[in-house]
C-alpha cells in the first residue's frame, strides 16, 4: 500500500513522494520517502529477503506487486531443491528474494 504526500493533502515536498509505504501481513515492513532537508539513501549491492515469513500465497502477492512497475530478475518458482523462490527488482530498484518451502 503506497500513500503519497499528495494523498494526504500534504505539500511539504514533491506530490508523488511517498508519505506511507506498507507492505502488510505477517510480517509488516513500512517505508517513506526522505522528508525536504533530510538526507536520502541510496542503496546497492544490497538484497532484501522474505523467506518463509508468510503462507505462500501471500508471498505469491507481494512477489507480484514487487513486480509491478519493477524488474522479474528470477520468476518465482520450484527450485530443484524443492523449495520456491525468485528475486526481483521493485520500481525503486531495491532488490527482493522471496521464498517458501515445499
Amino acid at each position: 500500500m503506497l500513500n503519497t504526500l499528495a494523498d494526504f493533502g500534504r505539500d511539504d515536498g514533491p506530490g508523488d513522494a511517498v508519505a506511507h509505504g506498507v507492505l502488510q501481513g505477517p510480517v509488516e515492513l513500512f517505508a517513506s520517502d526522505a522528508a525536504v532537508g533530510d538526507p536520502t539513501l541510496h542503496i546497492e549491492g544490497v538484497l532484501f529477503s522474505l523467506l518463509g515469513t508468510a503462507e505462500p500465497s501471500t508471498l505469491q502477492a507481494w512477489f507480484a506487486a514487487l513486480c509491478d512497475g519493477g524488474s522479474n530478475i528470477d520468476p518465482l518458482q520450484l527450485r530443484a531443491w524443492g523449495d520456491h523462490d525468485g528475486q526481483v527488482t521493485d520500481r525503486f530498484g531495491v532488490r527482493w528474494l522471496v521464498g517458501y518451502e515445499g
